[in-house]
């Protein structure tokens, strides 16, 4: 199970993890052994440690969500995860936002993490986003990642 979702409008991380357990429980019929996630928020200041009045993000549709899936399904395979959750933002995105949630369920804690990690490096690397930040008025395109 892959659902990976792009939105516009700002989503609480733990109100979207309760419906992917809705969602697990009815597909699966158990919870998982183990999970985990990471929540992603827009930093509030920016890479000229201006404060930050936004970060835009801009992607290809269905472009986009095709590259995250097959990420998705590539990092399942190589670590032997059960379930994926991606959701990210994409247009403005305000500091303290949540960006993005990835989230991982494995039978074991190892892999659940290491697909999760490996997962997250490979959204901030790999899928097609273009990012802007928004300070004193001026929007400035970001031409690399922050570090790991």
């Amino acid at each position: 199970m892959l659902p990976i979702q792009l939105e516009a409008d700002p989503f609480e991380p733990l109100s979207a993890l309760a419906e992917w357990h809705q969602f697990l429980a009815a597909g699966l019929g158990i919870r998982p052994a183990a999970e985990s996630h990471f929540v992603g928020r827009v930093r509030p200041s920016g890479a000229n440690d201006a404060p930050l009045e936004a970060l835009e993000l801009e992607h290809y549709p269905g472009m986009t969500e095709a590259c995250i899936a097959s990420l998705a399904a590539a990092a399942t395979g190589r670590h032997g995860a059960n379930a994926v959750l991606v959701r990210h933002r994409i247009g403005l995105v305000l500091p303290g936002d949540a960006i993005v949630l990835v989230a991982v369920t494995a039978d074991h804690r190892g892999p659940a993490q290491r697909c999760c990690q490996e997962l997250l490096e490979s959204l901030k690397h790999e899928a097609p986003f273009w990012k802007r930040e928004w300070s004193l008025g001026v929007g400035r395109w970001i031409t690399g990642n922050t570090p790991l």
